[in-house]
């Protein structure tokens, strides 16, 4: 399971997605259109800026804006900057690899076999999905159930 904090940052990506390029959107805009607590997502925001995915703006003119293209931005990069690794098992990790503890060898490991199947369907399909993607129509209803 993805966790509260990787929900939300995806749902306030899509609100910026959905907003002009150059108009940036205001923190308690976003908070209040998608409920979030105010506090948790300046610091979701703030990962997310520290990470190249969105700027900001000050003044009264200020707030958020997605600082590359939406359909550049995929569910696994955000996964990955808000819960890290994606794998099931550490000795799985694209990014974070280690040896599990109790392993005798990975080439005999049955359960590491099975879930490396997992891994591999669960990233072609967050690394393929984009945020532009789930703000199209006909993606929008099926996105949002999945991440309620």
């Amino acid at each position: 399971m993805i966790t509260q904090k990787a929900k939300y940052a995806l749902r306030a990506l899509t609100v910026l997605a959905d907003a002009d390029a150059d108009e940036p959107v205001m923190i308690s805009d976003i908070a209040a259109q998608q409920k979030i607590p105010k506090k948790f997502l300046e610091q979701i925001l703030l990962d997310l800026k520290h990470h190249g995915v969105v700027a900001s703006r000050r003044g009264k003119q200020g707030g958020y804006l997605l600082l590359k293209p939406a359909h550049t931005i995929t569910f696994g990069e955000i996964l990955r900057i808000i819960d890290g690794p994606l794998a099931p098992l550490p000795c799985l990790s694209i990014t974070a690899y280690r040896r599990c503890d109790d392993c005798d060898g990975e080439q005999n490991c049955q359960i590491r076999h099975v879930f490396a199947k997992v891994a591999d369907a669960t990233r072609k399909v967050l690394f393929s999905t984009t945020i532009a993607d789930a703000v199209a129509p006909t993606h929008s209803a099926e996105v949002t159930r999945l991440l309620a």
